[in-house]
């Protein structure tokens, strides 16, 4: 196994420079009423705001904030009210914040208003394949996150499909990366995310965490995002606000292979759990 203090490397997010010389714990604020585990909860910009400053004094590294469920079966929401959603949230943490501020979109012009607003990274799950998403990274200096997903949350989990899933992620990502060099974005700039629970069934899953050291040979930090999700469930038991169990004990596995970031719902907890893997490591 990859221990979290083998290697060091910096990565580069808006104004912060992050040292993943130890795995980071990367806070979800949905602001959203639908999202699979706690949609609905944190709709109001204030609740949204309470709720990241409550996850930065928990130990979380860095916010990432979304205004459009993922979830399998996810509609698409528009434009317009994606902005409404996560502009005034980033506009509140600007300056308040202590942590770099992601936000979790795949709309070219929800990432240049939430960089405009002060946001420290673009977390995509289509790992800008949006015509014009490129073009507002190429034009900023925040972080990126480059995440692998089969289909769209519309379909991806109706029959996910794969000759040899790491295989198949690894190239993605590889790709995407090329992508992003070629219209020089600096390599310190991305990390990448294998996109769990993202067209993927639960035995695909397990392979890519099994074989999560062999997505290091692309070169880059990996961010795991296996919080509450249903792969969890199916060896577990329990519905999304059961899993808390489940989700620590997938966060310290990751980072014991080498992830540097992991998204979670429950900061405390991870950040008390991967403290004692360091320790111990």
């Amino acid at each position: 196994m990859t221990t979290p203090s083998e290697s060091t490397s910096t990565f580069i997010c808006g104004k912060y420079q992050l040292k993943l010389n130890r795995p980071h714990v990367m806070g979800i604020v949905n602001v959203t009423p639908d999202s699979f585990s706690d949609g609905g909860k944190y709709t109001s910009t204030q609740a949204a705001v309470c709720h990241a400053l409550t996850l930065i004094a928990e130990g979380a590294d860095i916010l990432d904030i979304g205004g459009e469920s993922t979830r399998p079966g996810a509609a698409p929401v528009s434009l317009d009210e994606e902005i409404s959603r996560v502009i005034p949230v980033i506009e509140a943490l600007n300056g308040v914040s202590t942590v770099p501020i992601s936000i979790d979109t795949y709309k070219p012009e929800v990432m240049r208003q939430a960089i405009a607003a002060g946001a420290d990274m673009v977390n995509d799950v289509r790992a800008l394949q949006e015509p014009g998403a490129l073009d507002v990274l190429v034009k900023s200096h925040v972080g990126i996150c480059l995440m692998h997903m089969q289909g769209n949350p519309m379909t991806m989990q109706m029959s996910p499909h794969y000759e040899d899933v790491v295989i198949e992620v690894g190239q993605f990502l590889a790709d995407r990366l090329q992508v992003c060099l070629n219209h020089g974005i600096a390599k310190n700039r991305i990390v990448l995310d294998p996109g769990f629970g993202f067209g993927k069934t639960r035995e695909h899953n397990i392979s890519l965490i099994q074989q999560l050291e062999k997505l290091h040979r692309i070169g880059l930090p990996l961010l795991v995002g296996l919080s509450r999700k249903s792969v969890l469930g199916a060896i577990a038991g329990g519905d999304e606000n059961q899993r808390l169990y489940a989700s620590i004990a997938a966060s310290v596995i990751s980072a014991m292979k080498g992830a540097k970031i992991v998204r979670v719902h429950d900061v405390k907890a991870t950040v008390d759990a991967l403290k004692v893997l360091a320790a111990i490591l």
